[in-house]
């Protein structure tokens, strides 16, 4: 049977740090007794799969999909390098208190360590408390030495690169670049498919099932002065502007207030759409589907002629391929 636009179900995360806007700003389905940090919006890490939410493909999982549609539903080019795992892990992140500051690793090391793929991301930030802060970075060149010794001596934020934050803001994280989510954040991360997180300071909490990895990120760790993390705002309507292009994906943003047209045949790739404000409409020929704030639908790679996308009203969109 031909595919159509796909919703998955959410996998919620209890973390520590985390708070009550996936509940409050994105009406996820939450427990408010729970501190529920993160909303794994479209999966395919083991043990953590997305199931679909919708059509006949109903309770689904994203890796049984590959392995029945495999380019028809992630692109020809996308299931010759990947095979029957999904590339991506997009997901919302709640931040009530600070998280640890962390580095993740590249392919090269990834694999050697742990059979995996490294870690490059992006954050989008959805909403931000006054005074709300992100850590990118070393705010000066350093060095190994030194880093231990700030982080001996619980000084490590004093040569890190603190940017403060508000709404519709978007960063560049590649593997290697140190890098801390401060409290108060609604953010939606895009991220090739890993797990793999080398935490180096956690603020004090000294949790048994938080350990630090210090030694493992001694040769990860970028220690350059942060640049070229922020990236330069949007400003047009109703036409995509891209936030990043990097080999593992590329992220668009949409400010809708009419209907546009896409196309991505030549990417030969699905297409991620993640509403971050409003609501909209999408159809790809005769199929349907809307999506509001805090969702996201998977286009697959075969119904990519062309999309409609319409607003009611205001949309903000995210789109994410990989080309």
């Amino acid at each position: 049977m031909e595919l159509y636009p796909l919703k998955f179900k959410p996998v919620f995360k209890e973390i520590v740090w985390g708070g009550s806007r996936l509940r409050t700003i994105l009406n996820k389905n939450v427990d408010a007794d729970k501190h529920i940090g993160e909303s794994w919006e479209l999966s395919g890490v083991k043990g953590n799969l997305s199931v679909v939410a919708n059509g006949y493909l109903k309770g689904n999982n994203i890796q049984e999909l590959i392995e029945v549609y495999m380019g028809e539903l992630v692109g020809e080019k996308v299931y010759e390098q990947f095979g029957q795992e999904f590339p991506l892990l997009i997901k919302f992140i709640d931040a009530n208190e600070p998280l640890s500051v962390q580095v993740h690793p590249d392919d090269a090391i990834a694999a050697q360590r742990h059979h995996a793929y490294g870690k490059t991301e992006m954050w989008c930030v959805i909403d931000a408390e006054p005074d709300a802060e992100l850590i990118v970075g070393f705010n000066r060149e350093t060095n190994l030495t030194e880093m231990l010794e700030h982080i001996k001596s619980n000084t490590l934020k004093d040569i890190l690169n603190v940017e403060k934050v508000k709404a519709g803001e978007s960063y560049f994280i590649p593997a290697g670049c140190i890098h801390a989510i401060g409290k108060g954040l609604l953010i939606a991360e895009i991220q090739q498919t890993s797990d793999i997180t080398y935490r180096v300071y956690d603020w004090g909490r000294n949790l048994p099932n938080r350990p630090l990895h210090v030694d493992l990120s001694m040769d990860v760790i970028c220690y350059h002065a942060a640049q070229g993390h922020k990236v330069a705002p949007p400003q047009a309507l109703n036409r995509p502007e891209q936030l990043v292009s990097c080999p593992y994906f590329t992220t668009n943003k949409l400010t809708l207030t009419g209907s546009i047209r896409r196309s991505y045949e030549e990417f030969d790739s699905f297409v991620a759409y993640i509403c971050t404000g409003g609501a909209a409409t999408v159809t790809c020929g005769n199929q349907s589907e809307s999506i509001v704030k805090g969702e996201t639908l998977l286009i697959p790679a075969s119904l990519t002629g062309y999309v409609l996308l319409e607003p009611q009203q205001q949309a903000e969109l995210l789109e994410v391929y990989i080309c």
